[in-house]
């Protein structure tokens, strides 16, 4: 192995969690890297996958998702290879293989290969027309075919796979969305503000289907239609799929890397070989997986410390992360536990002529859980009282609105 500051870094895989790896990397005060090697499986630079969503409703352009100029890259000496994913890892010769077929070596590797869409197991996803929406690629084709068609199905009615519905629809799509569960957004929202949010997608021209799932895809070369489980036939010109992701962990698998779901790493990010670290979509630590950018970049500023620093006690340790979104320009918060058990009481707080509405879930005079749809501006101190866990007696009776009521009792 090199020393000193001969040592090179490659990484494979480059979305946003990657890039927030490299912007911590640069700015550690000790640099033991000479050579930061970085392989994009994709042709297009790091952008914000957050603002896909916006570039497939109109309302933004390709050049503003790009997070850092080329300048940049050069400026720190990182070199970028667009479009070469790493296909193979030799951990013995400690080398990286890509699709060119180029080979690499390294000190330390990093991977951060993120996740793709789930797929559904049923028969017909591998036909024209059917779409997931996870990259930027995905996103043109839905562009393109939205340009060429009017009708489309969106299987899944988390957060994706609504942005996706309401994307395609600003474009004069007719768009069914199919969800199996009982009600939209069940991992943020509870039945209340899965309804309200329901009832306000349907008013904008979304037809909403949920309890129902698909059994086939049919049609010849392309898709033209989705057979549900009660042997209803919707035709249609396009699916996207949203029903989930599964982690990138094949190149790990491949490698003798110890997997579960994902790639299973310490609170250091460290695999099962010292010498790679994994984070981002792609790394498991303990049973918890993590589709969410937030985690992500936290995950970047500890393995930033731990790879420029062999003393830094620095360490990840997952902690409940809030989830602020807006469908469609109707604001939704949540955080903790969103659906009350045994244990819990709660405090609900709806307005019907604005469609605002709020539940707190209490254990022990400790607030465990919020579900804020249509007004979230106490969502981040919601947020705190959850991760402090203190005594919220004092204010209980004013907690429901919010910090300045709480504040003033």
């Amino acid at each position: 192995m090199n020393t000193g500051a001969q040592q090179t870094l490659v990484i494979c895989g480059h979305g946003m969690v990657a890039q927030r790896l490299l912007e911590k990397l640069v700015a550690q005060p000790h640099q033991p890297f000479s050579r930061i090697v970085v392989f994009n499986g994709e042709a297009s630079p790091a952008y914000n996958r957050i603002q896909l969503s916006a570039l497939l409703a109109g309302d933004a352009k390709e050049s503003s998702l790009v997070l850092k100029q080329s300048d940049w890259f050069r400026q720190h000496n990182i070199e970028i290879h667009q479009g070469d994913p790493v296909t193979a890892i030799n951990r013995i010769d400690k080398t990286v293989t890509t699709t060119s077929g180029l080979v690499q070596e390294y000190d330390r590797l990093v991977i951060a290969t993120g996740s793709r869409s789930a797929s559904l197991g049923i028969q017909g996803e591998e036909m024209a027309g059917v779409v997931g929406f996870r990259d930027l690629r995905d996103t043109r084709k839905l562009i393109n075919i939205s340009q060429r068609h009017r009708r489309a199905v969106v299987i899944g009615g988390g957060f994706l796979g609504l942005e996706a519905a309401e994307g395609l629809r600003s474009r004069g799509m007719s768009v069914t969305v199919l969800h199996r569960s009982s009600h939209l957004l069940n991992r943020q929202l509870d039945p209340t503000g899965g309804a309200l949010l329901e009832d306000a997608l349907t008013a904008r021209g979304l037809t909403i289907r949920t309890r129902t799932s698909p059994v086939a895809l049919l049609g010849r070369d392309s898709i033209r239609a989705v057979q549900l489980d009660d042997e209803t036939l919707i035709s249609t010109d396009l699916v996207v799929i949203a029903a989930g992701i599964s982690p990138n962990a094949q190149l790990a698998r491949d490698a003798g890397l110890d997997c579960d779901r994902a790639i299973r790493v310490d609170t250091r990010l460290r695999t099962s070989d010292p010498t790679i670290y994994a984070i981002g979509e792609c790394c498991q630590i303990s049973d918890q997986t993590f589709g969410l950018v937030e985690p992500g970049y936290q995950q970047a500023e500890v393995l930033a410390q731990v790879l420029c620093d062999a003393n830094s006690d620095a360490a990840f340790e997952p902690s409940v992360i809030p989830t602020r979104l807006k469908i469609s320009g109707i604001p939704i918060f949540s955080c903790g536990q969103t659906q009350p058990d045994g244990d819990t009481e709660s405090v609900v707080w709806q307005d019907y002529e604005t469609n605002r509405y709020c539940r707190l879930l209490i254990r022990n005079q400790r607030l465990t859980g919020a579900v804020l749809f249509g007004e979230t501006t106490d969502g981040l101190w919601y947020s705190e009282r959850i991760q402090q866990a203190d005594d919220i007696s004092p204010i209980r009776a004013h907690l429901a609105f919010g910090k300045h009521y709480c504040d003033a009792a």
